[in-house]
């Protein structure tokens, strides 16, 4: 019994032994076929490099416009002018009244006095200047009601209840030219870069989508070819009893290699694309400084999805073209 069991174990690592060294056969193999033929190498590589790039891209070019949105809408609010000698009470149940609207982040109180102050800051105007204006009949300093919401593009329940309330309407600054505006700039901005979103997520699409079939259909092209060149040798390894998976392993292991050398390409142009176009970009406002840090603290991991999508790519062209040239 303790003999058989020797022996079980002994033939046990034997077949391990055996499977390591077919392995490593195989990717000695597939690492000649990679060399054999430079300019197949090259384009099959250069291809996929610009494929993973795009891919890289898309996802950034995604990422940093969904961040610029999300800035810009915490800094967008609409004023609501309220009427000089409005009271304390007066301005306190505006404020409540906006508060209680579920679409409403938050109201802030820009008092009569904080008008006035923010004026002087503004414009730094001449004591003659804060004279004349102290002598006006009318004082043109206003409190002002600053709101927050939620979705800037959902303006509608703001609109409803200046127009609807009466006993707000009549806290607001009687002057037309001070009625309640929800439009703006800041909000046109947030529409013109929610709509560059969309597109660089379908165009980005559409362009992944695009190269990565070229890639797959350069691979295996390139497959098809070394299967081509090598059919004698084939041929001698099915008439020696070769393993199936030991002819097709080399081809696939060339292709895993054009996907792995064109991930750490195409990675180290898109670490170099994110730095270069930082300055640049941040100075139109773009918030690329967040993405930046979260791609440069989470590099190791993009590096490895870029690898695996790269070998992806590679492993299944090469599939297809074992399958459909070599009859194994």
């Amino acid at each position: 019994m303790a003999t058989q069991n020797s022996v079980g174990k002994l033939g046990g690592k034997q077949r391990l032994r055996r499977r390591w060294l077919t392995w490593l056969r195989m990717i000695r193999y597939g690492a000649n076929n990679f060399t054999r033929n430079a300019w197949l190498t090259t384009a099959a590589t250069a291809v996929m490099t610009i494929t993973l790039l795009i891919i890289f891209t898309t996802f950034m070019a995604r990422s940093v416009l969904s961040s610029t949105v999300e800035e810009i809408k915490d800094k967008v609010d609409f004023s609501i002018n309220l009427k000089t000698d409005a009271t304390k009470d007066e301005i306190d149940s505006a404020k409540s009244k906006f508060e209680a609207l579920p679409s409403v982040e938050s109201v802030r109180v820009i008092t009569l006095e904080d008008s006035k102050n923010i004026y002087i800051e503004q414009n730094k105007p001449s004591g003659e200047q804060l004279q004349a204006i102290s002598e006006l009949p009318t004082s043109p300093f206003f409190p002002v009601l600053r709101v927050i919401i939620k979705d800037p593009n959902d303006v509608k329940p703001l609109a409803d209840l200046v127009n609807q309330d009466q006993e707000l309407k009549s806290t607001l600054h009687p002057d037309p030219k001070r009625a309640p505006s929800f439009s703006g700039e800041k909000k046109k901005v947030i529409e013109t870069i929610s709509r560059w979103t969309a597109f660089a997520e379908r165009g980005g699409l559409v362009a992944a989508i695009v190269f990565i079939a070229i890639s797959m259909l350069i691979i295996f092209n390139t497959i098809r070819m070394a299967i081509f060149n090598r059919r004698e040798e084939i041929q001698m390894m099915k008439l020696i009893g070769a393993d199936k998976a030991f002819i097709r392993g080399p081809f696939v292991v060339e292709a895993v290699m054009y996907g792995f050398i064109a991930a750490l390409v195409a990675t180290g142009l898109g670490y170099a694309l994110i730095y270069s176009a930082e300055a640049s970009l941040s100075s139109y406002g773009i918030a690329i400084s967040p993405i930046r840090d979260t791609f440069t603290l989470f590099a190791p991991l993009v590096l490895v999805i870029m690898i695996f999508i790269g070998a992806l790519i590679g492993v299944i062209s090469s599939r297809l073209a074992v399958r459909r040239y070599l009859k194994v």
